[in-house]
Formats: structure tokens, C-alpha cells, sequence
């Protein structure tokens, strides 16, 4: 298939696309600036941001499939803008936007990657200007599906991974944190835990719904539950530098409620149905292995 992943240059959209050529696929990044990476070099590559809406057929026109990995998070909210409007726009907007657009110009499959927050504390959809975005966007994507154009969501927890060359700065800062190499801030674990995924099961998981994903389905995808206690011990471990951590009710520095939508101390754990999406499970341990060591080590 020609498939053009949005949002290709980050961590979920990178990964895909080498695993989605991997296995065979021709392979084209949308993304507002070139792929700075080596390892992405040989894919097509087009110049463009679908909040703008200025995407059509000329960007559109001869691909098979879509895989949107570019939803609007905290990293891309503009200072001093309305944290409600700007993800309202970004993603209940300009997102089903873009998909309506990719279905006008003939792509036959779309997949969107999005939160899970909506799906595991659905509280959260009225007290989170984010998490409302993307259930909106959620919902808005999956009802353009039809017998003529295949759209599924692919709701994904805390992702980690590693693509060449690709510095993601959370994790980053978690791996030298468990190095030591962050003083001043305390080496401690808060309270609650998450479902963590690595990339390589996500590539996984949009490759067999790219296949065989029913249009207008909202898929939960996950790995392993762990205790931000057991989380972060594998950091520190993976850094060459175990220990037990003590647990604090406190907000965490790396881990700020900013980010804990469900809120903090709390325990927000699934079991993903390992019948309904094929792919690798019990990867985290390992991944952040790689993660470290790429980090740290280089």
C-alpha cells in the first residue's frame, strides 16, 4: 500500500513508518519540517500542517492509506493561548477536518491515533479541555467510516520507544534522572500507576488494523500495568543504578499532574483483549532497557 503517516517525524509516527516499510509498504511523512533523521532519509516527505487546512488533493491525491499520528498535545499548546480553544480547534476541528478531506481525495483506509483517557476514566472528558479534544476528534473521525473509506481509532496509553537518532525529551529526562544526573530533584515514586505500550507494539497494532481493522471501531491498545514505583525502579535499574524508591502522595517532577489526566495517586490499569489486535506484549521492561541505554550511552 502507499501509505502517508501525519505527524511521521515524532516517536509513534517514525516507528510506524520503518516498520510499515519494513514489511513492505511504500512510505510517505507529512510533518511541518523535514525529518532531521537519518534513518527516515529514504521516505517521501511532504510539507504540510493540517491545522491550517491549506492539505488537498495535490498532498492527498494516490495514497491507500492514512495513519494520523499528529493529535495536538501540551507540547504543542502556543504560550499564553487558551489551553479550551486552542485543543478544541487543533484537534475537535482541524483534525476530523483533515480526515474528511483525506476521504474526498480517495484514500480507502484511515487510522487515528488517539488517547485513551476517554475510554479508561471517562470523567476526565468533562474536567480536561484535552481529553474532551480528542474524544471529540475521536468520534468526529470514526463516523466518517463507510464502505468506501475504513476509518478505526487506535487508543494508545503512556507510549515508549526508541527510533535511531530521535531524542524525546520526557524520556530523556527519565533517563537521567535514574542516572543521578538530574540533582535536586527527589528520588521518590508517587502514588497510582498507568498501562504502558511500547512503539514497536503500536507499529504492530496499526499494521494488523491497516489489514483487517472494522471501520467505525474504537480500539484499546496496552501492554503491561505498573506502579509508577515499579516504572520508574526499571529506569533506575536500566541506568545502572537500582534502587527502591519510596513512595510520596506529592506531585512528581517528571511525572506532573499536567499529565496524569485521570489524576494523580490514582490507578488506571486495563487488559486489552490480546484476540482482538495481534501484537508483541510484555515489551516495556526491555524498551526502556534501550531507551536508557540509547539516552546515557548514546
Amino acid at each position: 500500500m502507499n501509505i502517508l503517516i501525519v505527524g511521521g517525524t515524532g516517536l509513534t509516527g517514525a516507528h510506524a513508518a520503518l516498520h510499515l516499510h519494513h514489511l513492505g509498504h511504500n512510505i510517505t511523512l507529512m510533518a511541518r519540517k523535514p525529518p532531521a533523521l537519518d534513518c527516515l532519509a529514504g521516505f517521501g516527505f511532504i510539507a504540510g500542517d493540517y491545522l491550517k487546512d491549506d492539505i488537498d488533493e495535490r498532498h492527498l491525491g494516490g495514497f491507500d492509506a492514512l495513519v494520523f499520528a499528529a493529535g495536538a498535545d501540551l507540547r504543542m499548546l502556543p504560550d499564553g493561548n487558551n489551553a479550551d480553544h486552542f485543543f478544541h480547534q487543533a484537534n475537535a476541528i482541524a483534525t476530523p477536518r483533515f480526515f474528511a478531506r483525506a476521504k474526498a481525495c480517495g484514500i480507502g483506509k484511515a487510522i487515528y491515533i488517539g488517547s485513551w483517557y476517554a475510554q479508561v476514566a471517562p470523567w476526565a472528558i468533562a474536567c480536561s479541555a484535552y481529553v474532551r479534544s480528542r474524544h471529540q476528534a475521536d468520534i468526529a473521525v470514526r463516523a466518517l467510516s463507510d464502505d468506501h473509506f475504513m476509518v478505526c481509532s487506535l487508543n494508545a496509553p503512556f507510549i515508549i520507544g526508541h527510533v535511531p537518532g530521535l531524542v524525546v525529551p520526557h524520556l530523556q529526562a527519565l533517563a537521567l534522572y535514574a542516572a543521578g544526573r538530574l540533582p535536586g530533584i527527589p528520588v521518590v515514586a508517587p502514588a497510582g500507576g498507568v498501562n504502558h505500550i511500547s512503539s514497536q507494539s503500536m507499529s504492530e497494532a496499526i499494521a494488523a488494523l491497516l489489514e483487517h481493522g472494522r471501520g467505525g471501531t474504537a480500539y484499546l491498545a496496552g501492554d503491561e500495568n505498573l506502579s509508577w514505583k515499579d516504572y520508574l525502579e526499571c529506569w533506575f535499574a536500566a541506568a545502572g543504578n537500582p534502587q527502591a524508591l519510596p513512595l510520596t502522595a506529592d506531585e512528581h517532577p517528571l511525572l506532573p499532574d499536567i499529565i496524569l489526566y485521570a489524576g494523580r495517586n490514582r490507578e488506571v490499569y486495563i487488559a486489552p483483549d490480546s484476540n482482538t489486535l495481534p501484537y508483541c506484549r510484555g515489551q516495556i521492561r526491555q524498551t526502556i532497557a534501550e531507551v536508557a541505554a540509547a539516552c546515557l550511552h548514546g
